[in-house]
């Protein structure tokens, strides 16, 4: 095959010693899959700029071409904080109380991503793989093909794929899923969103699908939709772990909490997280076992995400009350039984915290597969390990936890469950803990960011083009 060109809506410019402008699991992914192929990774550098002249900034870094364009203030407003984050982001993740429908949004939606092909189209040459990333840029493929792009185009969805009965509330759905179609390959996280997706086609277009090979047939053209779950980047996270900032972190966690069991949660502040339902069960568990404020800190870092998105301000506020509701009620002049932290910590950091704490709580309402969970097990001592308690509605629960081995599954919409679970993890015998461990770590190891991408690009250049 030819070059990769990636393309997402942020893309991970390099600052001074060589950090990244763009965070998370996403970043790590498409830097690992560029370091290894080649090739150019595209988007939008997070500047605004009234700029309209199309100009794209290049810049080399380790091999890769990174080249990024600026938006302006209205494609800001309309096509990120307003159609991707107000009406996708919700929708898919099954919160149709929280979606807003506003014709305008959508059509800075679609001035966009025309912008993005627009841009893109002449830096693509005959052979490369083109590989385009999330909700934000679900229609590129139809805006690459009708720029005459006959190269092998394949789609990640990162997020969920919402059920048929939700999905159709959005107004011109079918237009959208049809520009999805010209891709060549779409990839989903989990089995079940594929399936969602398969069934919309079916049931919604009357597309002719084959459910064992993901095949989808509309209008004499055919599409592959698979499950890659995605991993962590195993090899760099472990070495995270035998630096000196991880250590450090993690002697201060185990020295702050004074022989008190670490709980911990790491999440964007997000309503898909499930954070104050997370603080009502905790709540519940200290209401139900109130003596034991002695033996349990929890720990909840939550960095700022959106803040320009309204919502988003209502739930860092909701998040603060009822961590404070709880603290007023069980703290001592020496023990505080909640600790919120509003900001970002380094991957090393995060390393010590993880393996300091002796549970790990990761309890998203609905997530497309979430790191942290896979995170939280690679940073574990494998002689002493922590408990994970994961949500069943994360992706990674298909691959962690089955209720009797891995993880502690859990429903996060019950105080009550969440509750026990939480004590069932702090009472875990050492040796549940270790068969628990054993039973993630190989599939966390094995199954990691750079086999994702190889499995996902290995397919996209044998896909079978119409």
């Amino acid at each position: 095959m030819g070059r990769l060109v990636v393309i997402s809506n942020r893309v991970a410019v390099p600052k001074a010693r060589g950090a990244a402008g763009a965070q998370g699991g996403l970043a790590g992914a498409l830097n690992s899959a560029l370091k290894e192929y080649g090739g150019i990774w595209f988007g939008w550098s997070g500047q605004q700029s009234d700029d309209r002249t199309g100009n794209v900034k290049l810049q080399r870094n380790d091999g890769v071409t990174i080249a990024t364009i600026d938006l302006s203030s209205r494609d800001v407003d309309e096509y990120y904080n307003g159609y991707a984050n107000s009406t996708l982001w919700p929708l898919f993740h099954y919160r149709l109380d929280l979606t807003e429908y506003e014709r305008e949004t959508g059509k800075g939606y679609e001035r966009v991503n025309e912008r993005f092909a627009e841009c893109v189209s002449p830096l693509i040459e005959e052979d490369d793989l083109v590989w385009v990333h999330d909700y934000h840029l679900l229609p590129l493929g139809d805006r690459l093909r009708a720029r005459g792009l006959k190269n092998r185009i394949g789609f990640f969805l990162h997020i969920p794929w919402p059920p048929t009965r939700l999905f159709v509330s959005l107004p011109f759905h079918e237009r959208l899923v049809r520009t999805m179609l010209e891709y060549d390959l779409i990839g989903f996280q989990t089995d079940e969103w594929r399936e969602s997706f398969l069934h919309y086609c079916r049931k919604e277009l009357g597309a002719k699908v084959d459910e064992s090979s993901g095949s989808i047939t509309l209008d004499g053209r055919t599409v592959i939709a698979r499950a890659y779950p995605i991993g962590i980047d195993w090899e760099h996270f472990q070495a995270q772990g035998q630096t000196e900032e991880a250590r450090k972190a993690e002697q201060r966690l185990v020295s702050s909490t004074r022989l008190r069991t670490a709980m911990i949660g790491v999440d964007r502040l997000d309503y898909s997280k499930g954070l104050p339902e997370r603080i009502d069960g905790i709540g519940r568990f200290f209401d139900q076992h109130p003596k034991r404020v002695s033996d349990l800190v929890f720990i909840q870092i939550a960095p700022p995400s959106r803040e320009d998105v309204e919502t988003y301000q209502q739930m860092r506020t909701l998040l603060e009350q009822k961590t404070g509701q709880i603290n007023g009620a069980r703290s001592e002049v020496d023990l505080v039984p909640i600790r919120y932290v509003n900001r970002g910590y380094s991957h090393a950091e995060l390393y010590g915290f993880f393996r300091a704490s002796k549970i790990g709580l990761v309890t998203p309402l609905r997530d497309g597969m979430n790191l942290v969970a896979k995170e939280y097990v690679a940073a574990q001592d494998p002689e002493d390990p922590g408990a994970l308690i994961l949500s069943r509605f994360a992706g990674a629960a298909r691959q962690l936890g089955t209720d009797v081995e891995g993880a502690v599954l859990v429903n996060p919409h019950s105080p009550d469950d969440l509750s026990h679970a939480i004590r069932i993890a702090l009472d875990m015998p050492r040796a549940e803990r270790k068969a628990r461990y054993q039973a993630m770590i190989g599939t966390i190891r094995d199954d990691n960011v750079q086999a994702w991408t190889k499995h996902f690009c290995a397919d996209l250049a044998a896909v079978r083009q119409q």
